[in-house]
């Protein structure tokens, strides 16, 4: 999605949404600032922590480092898993 509809539906202005992706808190996808719906998810999930937890700016970094960890990890259990099916399937 697009900036502008991405600041319409996550409710925030392009100034805090350029500080955000400068923080690489999210990744806007060039040209034209292109986000996605985990992006939305992750923009909530940043709004969350900041409003409602209290959450300062190092631990928001700090959180969404160890998502992304988590996230990989996740990936790879899931890799592997996939390479031990086909392992076993090709001995049976």
């Amino acid at each position: 999605m697009q900036l502008q509809e991405f600041a319409d539906r996550s409710h925030l202005d392009s100034s805090t949404i350029e500080a955000w992706v400068n923080a690489e808190w999210l990744v806007a996808h060039r040209p034209g600032h292109q986000f996605s719906e985990q992006d939305l998810a992750r923009a909530r999930l940043i709004q969350d922590l900041k409003g409602d937890l209290g959450v300062n700016d190092e631990g928001i970094a700090l959180v969404l480092y160890l998502l992304d960890q988590l996230y990989g990890l996740r990936c790879l259990l899931r890799d592997i898993q996939a390479m031990r099916s086909t392992a076993s399937e090709r001995t049976n």
